[in-house]
Protein backbone atom coordinates (compact mmCIF):
# COMPACT_ATOMS: atom_id res chain seq x y z
CA UNK A 1 0.00 0.00 0.00
CA UNK A 2 1.16 3.59 -0.99
CA UNK A 3 2.80 5.35 2.04
CA UNK A 4 0.02 7.68 4.11
CA UNK A 5 0.46 11.40 3.23
CA UNK A 6 -0.27 13.59 6.04
CA UNK A 7 -1.16 17.55 5.45
CA UNK A 8 -0.30 20.05 8.00
CA UNK A 9 -1.56 23.24 8.07
CA UNK A 10 -0.64 25.68 11.19
CA UNK A 11 -2.15 28.88 11.73
CA UNK A 12 0.08 31.65 11.08
CA UNK A 13 2.62 32.61 13.66
CA UNK A 14 5.74 30.59 14.75
CA UNK A 15 3.84 30.36 18.09
CA UNK A 16 1.56 27.77 15.89
CA UNK A 17 4.62 26.46 12.99
CA UNK A 18 6.70 25.41 16.07
CA UNK A 19 4.16 22.80 17.84
CA UNK A 20 2.96 21.55 14.65
CA UNK A 21 6.69 21.14 13.02
CA UNK A 22 7.72 18.85 16.19
CA UNK A 23 4.57 16.68 15.74
CA UNK A 24 5.31 15.95 12.03
CA UNK A 25 8.82 15.30 12.73
CA UNK A 26 7.93 12.73 15.59
CA UNK A 27 5.60 11.50 12.82
CA UNK A 28 8.54 10.98 10.49
CA UNK A 29 10.71 9.50 13.28
CA UNK A 30 8.61 6.60 14.10
CA UNK A 31 5.52 6.04 12.05
CA UNK A 32 6.59 6.18 8.42
CA UNK A 33 3.99 8.96 6.46
CA UNK A 34 5.26 11.60 3.75
CA UNK A 35 4.03 15.29 5.14
CA UNK A 36 3.46 18.34 3.50
CA UNK A 37 2.92 21.77 5.49
CA UNK A 38 0.48 24.14 3.97
CA UNK A 39 1.32 27.86 5.34
CA UNK A 40 -1.39 30.16 5.07
CA UNK A 41 -0.12 33.73 5.48
CA UNK A 42 -1.05 37.78 4.99
CA UNK A 43 1.71 38.92 3.89
CA UNK A 44 6.05 37.24 2.78
CA UNK A 45 7.08 34.54 5.43
CA UNK A 46 9.23 35.67 8.02
CA UNK A 47 12.96 34.34 8.03
CA UNK A 48 12.36 32.40 10.93
CA UNK A 49 9.18 30.53 9.73
CA UNK A 50 11.58 29.85 6.19
CA UNK A 51 14.46 28.15 8.38
CA UNK A 52 12.73 26.28 10.49
CA UNK A 53 10.51 24.71 7.39
CA UNK A 54 13.38 24.26 5.75
CA UNK A 55 15.45 22.29 8.48
CA UNK A 56 12.65 19.91 8.59
CA UNK A 57 12.92 16.21 7.55
CA UNK A 58 13.11 15.47 3.53
CA UNK A 59 10.31 13.44 4.02
CA UNK A 60 8.40 16.79 5.31
CA UNK A 61 7.67 19.26 2.32
CA UNK A 62 6.28 22.51 2.59
CA UNK A 63 3.67 24.78 -0.01
CA UNK A 64 3.06 28.44 1.28
CA UNK A 65 -0.05 29.56 0.28
CA UNK A 66 -0.28 33.07 -1.81
CA UNK A 67 -0.66 36.11 0.64
CA UNK A 68 -4.35 36.30 1.81
CA UNK A 69 -5.83 40.01 0.99
CA UNK A 70 -6.62 41.64 3.93
CA UNK A 71 -6.65 45.00 3.28
CA UNK A 72 -10.35 45.44 4.52
CA UNK A 73 -9.50 44.34 8.31
CA UNK A 74 -8.31 47.53 9.93
CA UNK A 75 -7.14 47.15 13.58
CA UNK A 76 -8.93 43.84 14.25
CA UNK A 77 -7.95 41.98 16.97
CA UNK A 78 -5.27 39.25 16.63
CA UNK A 79 -7.78 36.23 16.68
CA UNK A 80 -9.68 37.74 14.12
CA UNK A 81 -6.23 38.33 11.35
CA UNK A 82 -4.87 34.69 12.07
CA UNK A 83 -8.66 33.03 11.56
CA UNK A 84 -9.48 35.50 8.75
CA UNK A 85 -6.02 34.52 6.74
CA UNK A 86 -7.03 30.69 6.88
CA UNK A 87 -10.76 31.68 6.11
CA UNK A 88 -9.45 33.68 3.11
CA UNK A 89 -6.91 31.10 2.17
CA UNK A 90 -9.24 28.22 1.11
CA UNK A 91 -9.76 29.09 -2.38
CA UNK A 92 -5.79 28.04 -2.55
CA UNK A 93 -5.95 25.48 0.09
CA UNK A 94 -8.23 23.58 -2.51
CA UNK A 95 -5.56 23.77 -5.51
CA UNK A 96 -2.64 22.55 -2.81
CA UNK A 97 -5.64 19.46 -2.11
CA UNK A 98 -6.06 18.96 -6.17
CA UNK A 99 -2.51 18.24 -6.75
CA UNK A 100 -1.96 16.36 -3.40
CA UNK A 101 -4.92 14.35 -4.03
CA UNK A 102 -3.73 13.04 -7.50
CA UNK A 103 -0.02 12.41 -6.34
CA UNK A 104 -0.36 11.22 -3.05
CA UNK A 105 -2.49 9.09 -0.87
CA UNK A 106 -3.97 12.27 0.89
CA UNK A 107 -5.42 10.79 3.95
CA UNK A 108 -5.59 13.42 6.93
CA UNK A 109 -5.54 17.29 7.69
CA UNK A 110 -3.80 18.13 10.65
CA UNK A 111 -4.57 21.89 12.25
CA UNK A 112 -4.18 23.96 15.15
CA UNK A 113 -6.91 25.20 16.87
CA UNK A 114 -7.64 28.35 14.62
CA UNK A 115 -7.53 25.98 11.97
CA UNK A 116 -10.70 24.57 12.03
CA UNK A 117 -12.61 26.63 8.82
CA UNK A 118 -10.16 24.14 6.51
CA UNK A 119 -12.25 21.01 8.01
CA UNK A 120 -14.81 22.36 5.23
CA UNK A 121 -12.15 21.31 2.43
CA UNK A 122 -10.75 18.70 4.11
CA UNK A 123 -14.52 17.32 3.63
CA UNK A 124 -14.77 18.14 0.06
CA UNK A 125 -11.51 15.52 -0.40
CA UNK A 126 -12.49 13.03 2.07
CA UNK A 127 -9.68 13.49 4.01
CA UNK A 128 -10.20 12.93 7.56
CA UNK A 129 -9.67 16.06 9.86
CA UNK A 130 -7.60 16.38 13.48
CA UNK A 131 -6.75 19.17 15.46
CA UNK A 132 -3.29 19.09 17.43
CA UNK A 133 -4.00 21.16 20.36
CA UNK A 134 -0.31 22.45 21.91
CA UNK A 135 -2.10 23.18 25.47
CA UNK A 136 -2.67 20.91 28.75
CA UNK A 137 -6.13 18.73 28.67
CA UNK A 138 -7.75 21.65 31.61
CA UNK A 139 -7.57 24.23 28.50
CA UNK A 140 -8.55 22.04 26.03
CA UNK A 141 -11.61 20.77 28.22
CA UNK A 142 -12.49 24.27 28.69
CA UNK A 143 -12.63 25.32 24.64
CA UNK A 144 -14.52 21.75 24.37
CA UNK A 145 -17.13 22.91 27.00
CA UNK A 146 -16.99 26.37 25.56
CA UNK A 147 -20.34 25.93 23.47
CA UNK A 148 -22.47 25.08 26.14
CA UNK A 149 -20.76 27.84 28.80
CA UNK A 150 -21.78 30.40 26.24
CA UNK A 151 -25.60 29.32 26.17
CA UNK A 152 -25.46 28.68 30.13
CA UNK A 153 -24.40 31.72 31.21
CA UNK A 154 -26.04 35.73 29.75
CA UNK A 155 -23.54 37.56 31.75
CA UNK A 156 -19.56 38.37 31.46
CA UNK A 157 -17.51 35.56 32.69
CA UNK A 158 -15.74 38.33 34.71
CA UNK A 159 -18.85 38.82 36.73
CA UNK A 160 -19.68 35.22 37.62
CA UNK A 161 -19.67 35.09 41.73
CA UNK A 162 -18.70 31.68 41.73
CA UNK A 163 -16.26 29.78 40.44
CA UNK A 164 -16.99 27.64 37.37
CA UNK A 165 -15.89 23.74 37.65
CA UNK A 166 -15.81 21.43 34.79
CA UNK A 167 -15.13 17.56 34.95
CA UNK A 168 -11.90 16.44 35.66
CA UNK A 169 -10.50 20.24 36.71
CA UNK A 170 -9.32 22.80 39.05
CA UNK A 171 -12.57 25.10 39.59
CA UNK A 172 -12.02 28.62 37.85
CA UNK A 173 -13.20 32.59 38.89
CA UNK A 174 -14.55 33.32 35.25
CA UNK A 175 -11.93 36.28 35.75
CA UNK A 176 -9.21 33.85 35.65
CA UNK A 177 -10.31 32.18 32.49
CA UNK A 178 -9.28 32.80 28.59
CA UNK A 179 -8.44 36.84 28.12
CA UNK A 180 -10.05 36.12 24.48
CA UNK A 181 -13.45 35.91 26.10
CA UNK A 182 -13.79 38.55 28.66
CA UNK A 183 -16.11 40.71 26.57
CA UNK A 184 -19.18 39.07 24.91
CA UNK A 185 -19.20 41.77 22.33
CA UNK A 186 -15.88 41.38 20.95
CA UNK A 187 -15.11 39.99 18.24
CA UNK A 188 -12.14 37.76 19.36
CA UNK A 189 -15.14 36.45 21.65
CA UNK A 190 -17.37 35.71 18.42
CA UNK A 191 -13.85 33.86 16.76
CA UNK A 192 -12.61 31.78 19.68
CA UNK A 193 -16.34 30.50 20.08
CA UNK A 194 -16.81 29.34 16.41
CA UNK A 195 -13.53 27.30 16.48
CA UNK A 196 -14.55 25.84 19.65
CA UNK A 197 -17.74 24.75 18.14
CA UNK A 198 -16.16 23.78 15.21
CA UNK A 199 -13.96 21.09 17.69
CA UNK A 200 -16.89 18.15 17.55
CA UNK A 201 -16.14 18.68 14.22
CA UNK A 202 -12.51 16.73 14.21
CA UNK A 203 -12.11 13.10 13.80
CA UNK A 204 -9.51 13.54 16.73
CA UNK A 205 -8.18 15.52 18.83
CA UNK A 206 -3.93 15.63 20.30
CA UNK A 207 -3.15 17.41 22.49
CA UNK A 208 0.25 18.24 24.15
CA UNK A 209 -0.11 16.26 27.69
CA UNK A 210 0.49 13.37 28.78
CA UNK A 211 -1.97 10.66 30.90
CA UNK A 212 0.41 10.97 34.62
CA UNK A 213 0.70 14.89 34.53
CA UNK A 214 -3.34 15.44 34.28
CA UNK A 215 -4.93 12.27 35.22
CA UNK A 216 -8.33 13.66 36.35
CA UNK A 217 -8.41 15.74 33.36
CA UNK A 218 -8.02 13.68 30.46
CA UNK A 219 -10.12 10.84 32.40
CA UNK A 220 -13.12 13.14 32.59
CA UNK A 221 -12.16 14.03 28.42
CA UNK A 222 -12.24 10.49 27.96
CA UNK A 223 -16.10 10.00 29.95
CA UNK A 224 -17.38 13.19 28.10
CA UNK A 225 -16.51 11.40 24.59
CA UNK A 226 -18.40 8.15 25.72
CA UNK A 227 -21.21 9.95 26.91
CA UNK A 228 -21.50 12.47 23.71
CA UNK A 229 -20.67 13.28 20.17
CA UNK A 230 -17.39 14.87 21.28
CA UNK A 231 -13.99 13.61 19.13
CA UNK A 232 -11.53 10.84 20.71
CA UNK A 233 -8.88 12.87 22.54
CA UNK A 234 -5.00 11.74 22.05
CA UNK A 235 -2.24 13.04 24.60
CA UNK A 236 0.65 12.59 22.92
CA UNK A 237 3.16 14.95 24.84
CA UNK A 238 5.49 16.30 25.84
CA UNK A 239 6.19 17.55 22.45
CA UNK A 240 9.17 20.54 22.77
CA UNK A 241 11.26 22.30 20.70
CA UNK A 242 14.50 20.72 19.53
CA UNK A 243 17.75 21.88 17.76
CA UNK A 244 16.89 25.36 17.94
CA UNK A 245 19.00 28.29 19.42
CA UNK A 246 17.77 31.10 17.47
CA UNK A 247 21.18 31.88 16.22
CA UNK A 248 22.73 32.41 19.44
CA UNK A 249 26.25 31.15 20.56
CA UNK A 250 26.04 29.17 24.00
CA UNK A 251 28.73 28.39 24.55
CA UNK A 252 29.62 30.98 27.47
CA UNK A 253 26.22 30.67 29.23
CA UNK A 254 26.98 26.62 29.06
CA UNK A 255 30.25 27.21 30.07
CA UNK A 256 29.45 29.33 32.89
CA UNK A 257 26.92 26.84 33.96
CA UNK A 258 29.01 24.17 34.01
CA UNK A 259 30.76 25.75 36.89
CA UNK A 260 28.06 26.51 38.97
CA UNK A 261 26.81 24.45 41.97
CA UNK A 262 24.41 21.52 40.95
CA UNK A 263 20.79 22.99 40.47
CA UNK A 264 21.65 26.63 41.68
CA UNK A 265 20.99 28.37 38.26
CA UNK A 266 17.37 29.50 38.19
CA UNK A 267 16.42 30.09 34.39
CA UNK A 268 14.31 32.76 33.23
CA UNK A 269 12.66 32.78 29.98
CA UNK A 270 9.03 33.88 29.30
CA UNK A 271 8.99 32.03 25.54
CA UNK A 272 8.95 33.03 21.72
CA UNK A 273 6.58 36.04 22.77
CA UNK A 274 7.30 37.15 25.84
CA UNK A 275 8.55 40.75 25.67
CA UNK A 276 8.19 42.41 28.90
CA UNK A 277 7.07 46.19 29.23
CA UNK A 278 9.99 48.25 30.73
CA UNK A 279 8.75 48.53 33.65
CA UNK A 280 8.28 45.12 34.24
CA UNK A 281 11.76 44.42 32.97
CA UNK A 282 13.11 46.93 35.15
CA UNK A 283 11.35 45.19 38.28
CA UNK A 284 11.78 41.26 37.51
CA UNK A 285 15.85 42.62 36.73
CA UNK A 286 16.05 43.66 40.52
CA UNK A 287 14.37 41.84 41.51
CA UNK A 288 16.45 38.70 40.65
CA UNK A 289 19.50 40.95 41.76
CA UNK A 290 18.44 41.05 45.05
CA UNK A 291 17.24 37.68 45.62
CA UNK A 292 20.75 36.65 45.89
CA UNK A 293 20.67 33.94 43.59
CA UNK A 294 22.15 32.98 40.70
CA UNK A 295 20.36 32.95 37.31
CA UNK A 296 20.22 32.59 33.32
CA UNK A 297 17.78 35.06 31.87
CA UNK A 298 16.98 34.67 28.13
CA UNK A 299 15.60 38.25 27.53
CA UNK A 300 14.33 39.71 24.64
CA UNK A 301 13.73 43.78 23.51
CA UNK A 302 10.97 45.31 25.56
CA UNK A 303 7.88 46.93 23.83
CA UNK A 304 7.24 50.27 24.44
CA UNK A 305 4.09 50.13 25.71
CA UNK A 306 2.78 47.80 28.21
CA UNK A 307 -0.43 47.05 26.47
CA UNK A 308 2.28 45.63 22.98
CA UNK A 309 2.89 42.55 24.97
CA UNK A 310 0.20 40.87 24.78
CA UNK A 311 1.56 37.34 24.97
CA UNK A 312 2.72 38.51 28.44
CA UNK A 313 -1.12 40.37 29.60
CA UNK A 314 -1.63 38.65 33.33
CA UNK A 315 -5.12 38.12 32.56
CA UNK A 316 -3.80 36.00 29.93
CA UNK A 317 -1.76 34.30 31.80
CA UNK A 318 -3.99 33.66 34.89
CA UNK A 319 -5.10 30.02 33.76
CA UNK A 320 -2.01 29.00 32.81
CA UNK A 321 -0.91 30.19 36.39
CA UNK A 322 -4.33 28.59 38.74
CA UNK A 323 -3.43 25.35 36.17
CA UNK A 324 0.31 24.94 37.66
CA UNK A 325 -0.10 26.36 40.62
CA UNK A 326 -3.37 24.36 41.83
CA UNK A 327 -3.63 21.38 40.02
CA UNK A 328 -0.16 20.26 38.86
CA UNK A 329 1.55 21.79 41.65
CA UNK A 330 4.95 22.88 39.82
CA UNK A 331 4.45 26.26 39.88
CA UNK A 332 4.66 29.63 43.09
CA UNK A 333 2.27 32.33 42.02
CA UNK A 334 3.51 35.61 42.73
CA UNK A 335 0.99 38.85 43.82
CA UNK A 336 0.61 41.10 40.97
CA UNK A 337 -0.17 44.89 41.59
CA UNK A 338 -3.39 46.48 40.30
CA UNK A 339 -1.42 48.19 38.07
CA UNK A 340 -0.48 44.82 36.53
CA UNK A 341 2.93 44.68 37.53
CA UNK A 342 4.75 42.34 39.97
CA UNK A 343 6.73 44.02 41.85
CA UNK A 344 9.99 43.68 42.51
CA UNK A 345 10.22 42.57 46.43
CA UNK A 346 7.95 40.14 45.11
CA UNK A 347 9.56 38.45 42.50
CA UNK A 348 12.58 38.37 45.37
CA UNK A 349 10.52 37.02 47.84
CA UNK A 350 9.42 34.22 45.31
CA UNK A 351 12.96 33.47 44.14
CA UNK A 352 14.62 32.74 47.37
CA UNK A 353 11.11 30.38 48.31
CA UNK A 354 11.15 28.14 44.82
CA UNK A 355 15.20 28.14 45.85
CA UNK A 356 15.56 27.62 48.99
CA UNK A 357 12.34 27.52 50.73
CA UNK A 358 10.11 24.51 51.58
CA UNK A 359 7.78 25.64 48.81
CA UNK A 360 10.23 25.57 46.73
CA UNK A 361 11.45 21.95 47.57
CA UNK A 362 8.18 20.74 46.78
CA UNK A 363 7.93 22.33 43.54
CA UNK A 364 11.69 20.70 42.49
CA UNK A 365 10.21 17.73 43.47
CA UNK A 366 6.98 17.42 41.57
CA UNK A 367 8.88 18.65 39.01
CA UNK A 368 11.59 15.80 38.86
CA UNK A 369 8.54 13.10 39.19
CA UNK A 370 6.75 14.60 36.00
CA UNK A 371 10.17 14.49 34.45
CA UNK A 372 10.30 10.63 34.98
CA UNK A 373 6.81 10.09 34.03
CA UNK A 374 7.37 12.21 30.62
CA UNK A 375 10.15 9.85 29.70
CA UNK A 376 8.00 7.06 30.64
CA UNK A 377 5.32 8.19 28.58
CA UNK A 378 7.26 8.36 25.51
CA UNK A 379 9.17 5.33 25.80
CA UNK A 380 8.35 2.23 23.39
CA UNK A 381 4.91 1.41 25.51
CA UNK A 382 4.79 4.23 27.02
CA UNK A 383 1.21 6.37 27.17
CA UNK A 384 1.40 8.72 24.88
CA UNK A 385 3.30 7.04 21.91
CA UNK A 386 0.59 4.05 21.78
CA UNK A 387 -1.71 7.30 22.12
CA UNK A 388 0.00 8.28 18.85
CA UNK A 389 -0.14 4.83 17.76
CA UNK A 390 -3.87 4.73 17.85
CA UNK A 391 -4.17 6.95 15.42
CA UNK A 392 -1.32 6.98 13.26
CA UNK A 393 -2.90 3.18 12.80
CA UNK A 394 -6.28 4.97 11.80
CA UNK A 395 -4.21 7.11 8.99
CA UNK A 396 -2.38 4.23 7.55
CA UNK A 397 -5.71 1.91 7.22
CA UNK A 398 -8.06 4.31 6.07
CA UNK A 399 -9.39 4.87 2.49
CA UNK A 400 -11.67 7.55 2.71
CA UNK A 401 -13.90 9.37 5.34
Amino acid sequence: METAHIAILPSPGMGHLIPLAELAKRLIHYHYFSITFIIPTDGTLSKSARELLDDLPKNINSVVLPPANLDDLHDVKPLTRISQTISRSLPSLREVFKVLSTTTRLTALVVDLFGTDSFDVAKEFKVSPYIFFPGAAMVLSWMLHMPTLDEMYSCEYKHLQNPVKLPGCIALHGRDLFYTIQDRKDESYTWFLHHCKRFGLAQGIMFNSFIDLETSAINALNEDNKNSKLPPIYPVGPLVQSGSNDGVDVNDCLKWLDDQPHRSVLFVSFGSGGALSPEQLLELAFGLESSGQRFLWVIRSPTRKAANANFFDAQKQRMNAAMLVQDMKVALRPKVGEDGIVRREEISTVVKCLMEGEGGKRVRNKMREFKDAAAKALSVDGSSTLSLLQVTHKWRTQTTV
